[in-house]
């Protein structure tokens, strides 16, 4: 039985700051607290670097999922990350995408997940720090997970 992996999407799978550019200045400005609120953001993000091969990977040697929260306020944001989903990750992440703002009621043996908040401090597997000393990209998480199969 292979291992439970999940994968938090934003400033994990997708950069979030790369979507800014293509976003008209009047919502940066109104937004400027909430840029996660500017309706139709999520879709226009592109991948972390060696994050799309990094997730073909690991789904072929993990049960994996993408495990992300959506703000509340951004009623966009739900299908835009699934458009996103569609779009890179493809036919490996088909019906694999978890919308939840208590990610430790997600039961599993890995989070890759670069923030504490919406429950990864409180998941009861191992939380993989993304972008921290320890696994400051995709290359070391993946050589890291390969070494707990």
């Amino acid at each position: 039985m292979k291992k439970v992996l999940y994968i938090d999407m934003d400033n994990v799978l997708v950069d979030f700051p790369s979507a800014f550019s293509k976003i008209p200045k009047r919502y940066l400005i109104t937004h400027k607290e909430r840029m996660d609120e500017i309706p139709g953001i999520f879709s226009l993000m592109d991948p972390i670097p060696g994050a799309v091969d990094s997730f073909q990977e690991l789904s072929i040697l993990f049960d994996t999922y993408i495990l992300s929260t959506s703000p509340w306020e951004n009623e966009s944001a739900w299908s835009d990350k699934l458009k996103w989903v569609k779009s890179y990750l493809g036919q490996n992440a088909y019906k694999r995408l978890i919308l939840s703002h208590h990610k430790n009621l997600n039961s599993g043996d890995f989070l890759i997940d670069d923030r504490l908040a919406n429950g990864a401090d409180k998941f009861k597997g191992e939380h993989i720090h993304f972008g921290t000393d320890k696994f400051p990209n995709w290359l070391s998480v993946v050589n890291y997970l390969k070494d707990k199969i």
